[in-house]
């Protein structure tokens, strides 16, 4: 009833007139624990009247997460494929990167948002496996010769082991990217502690404070509300949770802006078109890309939805940031 109760207040205070002061753009990392200032955006009560972009086009609310979902329906099939052709492969050191900082340790619980072909929840998997098999090596190292208390603690730390099973849901609006990061998981034969739950960013289907990290790597950009979407990211966040977000930003240095966007404009929209047979979806992806705030912007907007303790890492010279920021 308590959770019902805040999800109508938070549906309230959206209606509400807020927003994020911007400010410029930062170095390699910059971080405040401090909550930012914060101007308003004003939005008309008839929910018909408010528009949205889609990319670079203008239009209603209702209508751009209908659009987004068929974009993601229609490349779901090839997306992996894509993704290594856009970044040349690059893709993959942003997500190790991700799992780098964020250092996750056996019996913590992931929710990765919009992470439908599981690329951050088999990392996930794949690095507390190596952190626990660690463990249980200098466990070992430290037993070679027990006495009878240590053979006792023993037994009782592997009951304590086999509580500490991480998990790992993995969240999507998106029914065809689900199937195709399923049929990935049974490919690599990865079952255990995974799950897989269709559902939206900006009412997500699980009660309050129910993980330990939420991810989402590449998604937030095409959310209709960033700001629900990030309140509810701290919904579900036990407190000391922690948020971690990998998306496109602002390029910093001005002579790779220009290479970038010479790129992203040329090229890419052709590889989707020879690669996914789709030219205008990977148009899009181009499009919101520009359309997504700034480093420094998107850092006030994490704030402003309670969170503390706000940093980010520019990744290739800004063109991906790395957003943490924790529920305390």
């Amino acid at each position: 009833m308590a959770a019902s109760m805040r999800l109508l207040v938070r549906r309230a205070i959206r209606l509400s007139h807020r927003n994020i002061g911007v400010s410029s753009a930062g170095v390699s990392g910059r971080s405040d624990c401090c909550l930012g200032p914060s101007t308003c955006r004003c939005f008309s009560d008839a929910a018909g009247d408010r528009s949205t972009h889609f990319g670079f086009e203008t239009v209603p609310e209702t209508e751009k997460a209908k659009r987004v979902y068929k974009v993601f329906e229609n490349v779901a099939q090839k997306y992996d494929i894509m993704n290594d052709a856009m970044s040349l492969g690059i893709h993959r050191l942003w997500k190790d990167m991700l799992l780098h900082v964020m250092h996750p340790q056996p019996g913590v619980r992931l929710l990765d948002v919009a992470g439908g072909t599981g690329d951050i929840a088999f990392r996930f998997m794949e690095y507390v496996r190596s952190q626990q098999e660690r463990q249980q090596r200098r466990a070992a190292r430290s037993m070679q010769t027990p006495s009878w208390e240590d053979i006792s603690t023993n037994y009782t730390n592997e009951d304590v082991e086999e509580s500490k099973e991480s998990r790992a849901v993995v969240c999507d609006i998106n029914k065809e990217m689900l199937k195709v990061g399923k049929e990935k998981a049974d490919s690599m034969g990865i079952s255990a502690g995974l799950s897989w739950v269709v559902g939206d960013a900006e009412e997500l289907p699980f009660d309050d404070d129910q993980f330990d990290i939420y991810t989402i790597a590449f998604g937030i950009r095409n959310v209709t509300h960033i700001d629900q979407a990030l309140q509810e990211a701290l919904r579900v966040l036990k407190p000391g949770g922690r948020f971690m977000c990998l998306e496109f930003s602002k390029v910093t240095n001005p002579v790779l802006a220009r290479l970038y966007d010479a790129y992203s404009f040329q090229m890419i929209p052709v590889l989707g078109e020879v690669i996914a047979g789709d030219w205008k979806s990977y148009q899009y992806l181009v499009e919101s890309i520009r359309k997504f705030p700034d480093q420094e912007e998107f850092k006030g907007m994490i704030e402003d939805a309670g969170f503390y303790c706000v940093q980010y890492y520019n990744l290739t010279g800004g063109v991906v940031a790395l957003h943490s920021g924790f529920k305390l």
